[in-house]
């Protein structure tokens, strides 16, 4: 491992931790979209599969774990905690899954390295991990209710992909016959959807204001 996975993987989770501490800590999940953190379950649901039949380290399936548990956790307080769920923006939180859930599959069933089920499974987990994020964006964009939490949950992770693009370069060039074009394509895509954020995100950095995304 070099320290570009490293330092990804650590973005990752410090991504979650400031979600879950925003949510334990003030009792609200307002400005977080339920949507996107549905589709994040089920991106690690597809993926990690084999934690069930392959063994690689004790840190991989101890990262795999610790994002399984912590998906849902996020999930069972925005559904269920009496007091988080009051403060979901459902009404504005009406991005249809569906739209990128459907092309996912599709696209993992038709391009793929092997048509077996779990190689499907952890393909489409790829295709859709690069688009979950966008009921996220538009929610913030919809109610321009972005307090800094949210704002540093986004932005972590988005420097996760970052991070995990420097990654693949690095093993390119460190790596005989290391080719992965579905995740780096993927990785691209997923990169390129942060780019606005980021962008308003440095300008209110440097103002010291509230982040604002363009409705």
């Amino acid at each position: 491992m070099n320290i570009f996975r490293l330092a990804g993987d650590m973005s990752h989770l410090l991504s979650i931790l400031v979600l879950l501490l925003k949510i334990r800590a003030t009792k609200s999940c307002r400005g977080i979209s339920l949507k996107t953190q549905e589709l994040y379950a089920l991106v690690f649901v597809c993926r990690y599969l084999d934690l069930f039949y392959s063994f690689i380290s004790v840190y991989n399936s101890v990262m795999k774990v610790t994002f399984l548990a912590t998906a849902f956790s996020i999930i069972r307080y925005m559904r269920y905690d009496k007091v988080v769920k009051q403060t979901y923006d459902k009404e504005q939180d009406t991005f249809r899954y569906a739209f990128l859930i459907a092309p996912c599959a599709l696209l993992a069933l038709v391009v793929n390295h092997k048509f077996t089920v779990t190689e499907v499974l952890w393909t489409f987990s790829i295709y859709l991990e690069a688009v979950a994020i966008l009921p996220q964006l538009v929610l913030m964009q919809r109610t321009q209710n972005i307090d800094n939490l949210t704002a540093n949950y986004v932005a972590l992770l988005g420097a996760y992909r970052g991070l995990y693009i420097l990654n693949w370069i690095f093993r390119y060039f460190h790596e005989r016959h290391y080719r992965q074009w579905i995740v780096w394509i993927s990785g691209v895509v997923q990169t390129g959807l942060y780019l606005d954020f980021f962008y308003y995100y440095y300008l209110a950095w440097k103002s010291n204001k509230r982040l604002q995304l363009p409705a």
